[in-house]
């Protein structure tokens, strides 16, 4: 089991470079309301699309109502019910020709170029599989937040790679660090398993992170609040949309494009922004 150690971390020449910096967006185009409980979007460049999970029910629900929907990255229908019959699916990574989606109690497989279901993967004493990320290697870490845990699953086997956490969430591997996002913290893991808090004080309801630059990334919260964050330095609100019940679930970002897809949970559709940052 690895070990955790907790500290806070404050990266003083990150500080210095993102002072002169200013982080906006504006709201480019959002999609009618043909999506059934959106809960993420995943950029796909190679196959130019987004693909997005449809809850469609409950968030805890074991129905089978669960869908994959793949749009084009201007929002238009391509197929939105290309993957059904799944639970409640959640966060999704891709890595090579495979798509990874975190089903309540099961890591499912998808075959993107068949568009077929080629495994599901069940994650023993699992309670709420919520995000997946890939690394380098094909080492797929997902979070189960009400247990506290985050898994890995490699080589057929699965594994708790950290533990005792308070609801963890959003993950992102980058390099040798996988990132998670863990009830208004971020916390950075090193391969030798400890972990840094790199920021803290966001909103408990911290939901997706994608990169924009080193150091520097965007975090989503269920609740509305959208943050561009800089390790260690600082954290801005890009916007808020709580007054009008807009949730932000876990987000998805094009990075040669820089722009934020969102999606809505029960307002039933993706809104794209366009970030800004001078």
């Amino acid at each position: 089991m690895k070990k955790i150690i907790l500290s806070l971390t404050f990266v003083y020449a990150v500080l210095m470079s993102a002072s002169a910096q200013k982080a906006t967006v504006q709201k480019l185009w959002a999609t009618d309301t043909i999506l059934k409980v959106p809960e993420s979007v995943l950029v796909d460049d190679k196959e130019n699309c987004l693909w997005v999970s449809n809850i469609d029910g409950a968030s805890n629900g074991k129905d089978g109502k669960g869908s994959i929907s793949k749009l084009s990255k201007t929002g238009a229908p391509i197929n939105l019910e290309w993957i059904t019959g799944l639970n409640a699916p959640k966060g999704m990574a891709k890595y090579k020709q495979e798509l990874y989606v975190a089903d309540l109690t099961e890591l499912v497989v998808i075959d993107v170029k068949k568009g077929v279901i080629k495994n599901k993967i069940t994650i023993e004493g699992s309670v709420f599989l919520n995000d997946v990320t890939v690394n380098n290697n094909g080492a797929v870490f997902v979070s189960d937040s009400r247990t506290g845990k985050v898994h890995r699953y490699e080589n057929n086997q699965v594994t708790i790679e950290v533990e005792n956490l308070q609801g963890p969430n959003g993950l992102l591997s980058i390099e040798d660090q996988l990132l998670i996002l863990d009830r208004g913290s971020l916390l950075s893991v090193t391969p030798g398993g400890a972990i840094s808090k790199i920021m803290d004080g966001m909103d408990p309801s911290t939901d997706g992170i994608e990169r924009v630059a080193p150091n520097q990334y965007l975090v989503s919260c269920w609740n509305g609040i959208v943050y561009y964050v800089v390790a260690g330095a600082q954290k801005v609100i890009l916007f808020d949309t709580r007054s009008e019940k807009i949730n932000s679930a876990d987000i998805g970002y094009d990075a040669k494009k820089k722009i934020i897809y969102v999606p809505t949970f029960l307002k039933n559709n993706v809104v794209a922004y366009q970030l800004q940052i001078q």
